[in-house]
């Protein structure tokens, strides 16, 4: 087993990836910016290095830094995290070429998949399910309507090398397709250095769902089954469950094996997820992207499967066997994440400020991972995301009632909070039914 670990990330990912490596006996060190230098994660590790100011590109994504405090702690490993540098794959080789362990994917793989053009092709190739859309990038405009036209409005332009929800649009006709794609093609060259754009068929009602695959040691790549993720705001989540009420035991088979197909294309090791869009209409599903890396979500995935997924990710970086039986997996119960947010809940504006109040709820099948606490301060720096709050039952309706009393239970005073929102999420018809799509927090805020 690794024996030094130094995490590139912050806030509740940082002091996650902290928790479980302290338990393993890791010593670990934490980087942190001059702005989060009061925060839990900082003290929580066994070594601290400030590495830069609040912007991230001279901290978090400064990876000169990172390695440079990696050499100078006698770090043995990295693990990213996740956003930041963790689908860097120049990020992993240079770990690598540093002689150290990187916990993560290849960086073939994460190249591989880091183009959504590509991939996709890729995945197609496998004999994954992919939506129609394009198989090179749409050069000019005049090519995103020919191919618009081909494949049937409405489309989604869609940044090639975008993520998280990022540089996407739907058009429903060729006019908001000349709109559109202008303005994904500037954001996508602005955000991410690339203005390669791709056209994919837009499915005005479908539930985003997502594999949760986990490449072993030995070559095998798994499938620890689905989350439900279709509750977003702006085409980013803030709430996932697991399992996902919409997938019957056949279906779940059908998806895990596209993605361990999809893991298996690109010789997928570590954790990584298979981002799937599912047509309820027709129980349709279609390759949308690889995540290659940990997803913010992954602690409802531990809680049904009964696993540590940061223990496996370092047992899979250290060349040892799982703690589980691969082929003796399956999942008992229910769980829901709840993305704690520093935001207003009406419009899910970012609302920073200094944390007066906070106070976790408590009780059966409560789990709370948080990135602050009272006294410390939610910096316009980074996502407003404070902590994820994780409830798990024995059925759906007891996790969704323990999630209802978690929500009253959690005071958080200072930013602005999207406890209101989830309040109201979970006494929704429609999410509690079950029987819902990307479009519920639209439908509710109309």
């Amino acid at each position: 087993m690794i024996e030094s670990l130094l995490v590139a990330n912050r806030g509740e990912i940082a002091r996650r990836v902290i928790r479980t490596a302290r338990r393993l006996g890791i010593r670990t060190i934490a980087v942190y910016s001059d702005a989060d230098a009061s925060l839990p994660f900082v003290q929580e590790a066994d070594e601290s290095v400030l590495i830069g100011p609040a912007n991230p590109a001279q901290s978090y994504r400064n990876a000169e830094a990172i390695l440079s405090a990696a050499k100078a702690t006698g770090a043995q490993a990295i693990h990213p995290g996740y956003g930041f540098l963790s689908e860097n794959a120049d990020f992993a080789r240079a770990v690598a070429d540093h002689g150290l362990i990187w916990v993560g994917p290849g960086p073939d793989a994460i190249d591989a998949m880091g183009d959504k053009i590509n991939a996709r092709n890729l995945m197609a190739a496998a004999g994954v399910p992919v939506a129609p859309g394009t198989t090179d990038p749409a050069a000019t405009v005049e090519a995103a309507v020919a191919e618009a036209e081909r494949i049937g409005y409405p489309v989604m332009v869609k940044a090639a090398a975008g993520g998280g929800g990022m540089g996407m649009a739907a058009a429903a006709d060729e006019a908001a397709l000349r709109i559109e794609y202008e303005k994904v093609r500037a954001f996508a060259e602005r955000m991410f250095g690339d203005a390669s754009v791709l056209i994919e068929r837009y499915f005005p009602r479908v539930r985003h769902i997502e594999v949760q695959i986990l490449g072993l040691a030995d070559g095998r790549v798994v499938a620890l089954g689905e989350r439900e993720c279709s509750v977003q705001r702006r085409n980013q989540k803030v709430l996932e469950e697991s399992p996902s009420p919409a997938v019957t035991p056949q279906l779940r088979e059908r998806l895990c094996a596209a993605a361990v197909r999809a893991g298996e294309a690109v010789g997928y090791r570590n954790a990584g997820t298979v981002e799937c869009l599912l047509d309820p209409s027709t129980n349709e599903f279609f390759f949308l992207e690889m995540n290659t890396r940990l997803q913010v979500e992954h602690p409802i995935t531990e809680s049904v499967y009964g696993v540590d997924l940061v223990e496996e990710q370092l047992r899979v970086a250290s060349g040892l066997p799982p703690t589980f039986d691969p082929d003796a997996l399956s999942p008992s119960g229910h769980a829901i994440e709840l993305r704690i947010n520093a935001e207003d809940p009406k419009r899910f504006l970012p609302g920073p400020g200094a944390i007066t109040t906070w106070v976790e709820p408590e009780g059966e099948g409560v789990r709370v991972d948080a990135g602050y606490a009272a006294g410390t301060t939610v910096t316009p720096n980074y996502d407003s995301l404070m902590a994820k709050l994780v409830v798990s039952g024995p059925d759906r309706s007891t996790a969704i009632e323990r999630a209802r009393a978690a929500v009253r239970d959690f005071q958080v005073a200072g930013p602005k909070c999207n406890l209101p929102f989830f309040a109201e999420l979970l006494d929704n018809p429609e999410f509690v039914a079950g029987d819902y799509d990307t479009g519920i927090v639209g439908r509710m805020r109309k």
